[in-house]
């Protein structure tokens, strides 16, 4: 019996609030907060009549605490479920900070403005530490563990899919079929194809900014970072079919790297075809992928943001996305002595998605993690006081709602390896 309050409103967050309202034994009431408060109230009136929760709605600027700290004093929700942008993860942290309430996201905080000079001189230093140059990393929202642990409150970071399930394969695989996990492998596939030449299955800023990034994965207790889509794969993924990989860097690997003991490597891989590699290359060889303002015309206009606008909203594409994905992680390791490999994997088909909840199963997939995640400490079945990443609760009432709530999970003996 809980209050929830939803920050966000766009694809992930469409699908997390459905499966709030799925789940109205938890989430008795819910309220959907956005910028564009019109959003949160045509959602509303689609789901309205068809759930026993109380919906109702509210505009928030989530880059404002003060906003945010009234919404929250003025709801007084058990918890805040982050599923806006990971541009706004501190400022909705302080703002849970400030009213003591347990906060949940799916992704981890990354800047909007990478030019900025306090941050840039906390990133370079970061860099030349830790040996990664990827704009996102955990360090922002573990500095909040001491503040949040003061309180008496909870910040459970990453319940998406990746990051968040595959974290949570990883616990699971540690509890049931490893004593020690050496190697880590998680492949993120897409066999979608919704017609367009080009767009992105998640927000294109963050998508983009993303797959361009130099790539690393952990070995031997270093970051080894190397050139952009340099490390390319073939795998063939049950009810997809043989796909081209490439290794990316992934937050995920940061917190299992110092939540998995005895972890000797963890590499992360995505789908991408060729059409998506050119269209991507060619915007970034003129600028348009850039987050440095430039002057048009007497207005500043950031390159990503204006290419967002000029790009098909991910929320749009359930409609036309036909195919599936599949994405799990590949783990080697040793159980009573033996050497040991398991796949554990999930396998989401768009169409069955759009029918559901409207959407594409990119959202689907981050969409009913969040909602579980938020659901566990909700219900105190996960509780605790710091900021914590998945990994580090029990996994078992996790996968058994993974079951319940529409990603049904495999666990393969002896899959084939990645090389």
């Amino acid at each position: 019996m809980s209050r929830l309050l939803v920050i966000g409103c766009g694809g992930v967050a469409g699908v997390a609030i459905h499966k709030c309202c799925q789940n109205s034994e938890t989430f008795t009431e819910l309220c959907i907060a956005s910028r564009t408060k019109e959003k949160c109230d045509k959602l509303k009136s689609e789901l309205e009549g068809k759930t026993s929760t109380v919906i109702t709605t509210a505009k928030v600027d989530a880059d404002n605490v003060e906003e945010l700290v009234k919404l929250i004093e003025d709801y007084k929700p058990a918890a805040v479920l982050n599923v806006a942008l990971p541009y706004q993860d501190l400022t909705i942290m302080e703002a849970c900070l400030k009213c003591k309430v347990d906060y949940i996201d799916t992704a981890n905080y990354e800047p909007e403005d990478t030019d900025d000079a306090e941050w840039r001189a906390i990133y370079e230093k970061r860099c030349k530490e830790k040996g990664f140059t990827a704009y996102f990393d955990y360090s922002w929202q573990w500095a909040y563990h001491e503040k949040f642990k003061e309180a008496g409150i909870l910040a459970l970071c990453g319940s998406g899919f990746d990051p968040g399930v595959t974290s949570v394969f990883t616990a699971y695989a540690l509890k049931h079929y490893f004593d020690v996990i050496e190697t880590i492998d998680i492949l993120d596939c897409n066999g979608g194809d919704h017609g367009y030449p080009f767009a992105t299955n998640f927000n294109p800023e963050i998508n983009l900014r993303e797959v361009s990034a130099m790539g690393s994965y952990w070995e031997d207790g270093h970051w080894v970072e190397v050139e952009p889509m340099s490390i390319k794969r073939e795998y063939d993924f049950a009810q997809v079919g043989k796909k081209d990989m490439y290794l990316l860097h992934h937050e995920e690997i940061e917190s299992l790297a110092k939540n998995i003991p005895g972890v000797k490597r963890i590499r992360f891989f995505m789908t991408f075809g060729q059409s998506y590699l050119t269209h991507m290359k060619c915007l970034e060889n003129v600028g348009m992928l850039s987050t440095t303002p430039v002057n048009f015309n007497g207005q500043e206009i950031v390159p990503i943001q204006f290419l967002k606008e000029l790009l098909p909203d991910p929320a749009t594409l359930g409609e036309r996305t036909v195919g599936k994905t599949n994405i799990g992680c590949i783990f080697t390791g040793i159980k009573d002595g033996k050497k040991k490999s398991i796949y554990i994997y999930n396998v989401c088909d768009h169409q069955e998605c759009y029918r559901e909840v409207g959407s594409q199963a990119i959202s689907y997939t981050t969409g009913v993690p969040a909602m579980i995640g938020a659901a566990l400490v909700a219900d105190k079945k996960w509780d605790g006081e710091g900021v914590f990443t998945i990994e580090e609760f029990d996994p078992d009432p996790f996968m058994d709602m993974l079951n319940k709530y529409g990603l049904p999970w495999v666990v393969e003996e002896n899959p084939v390896l990645v090389d």
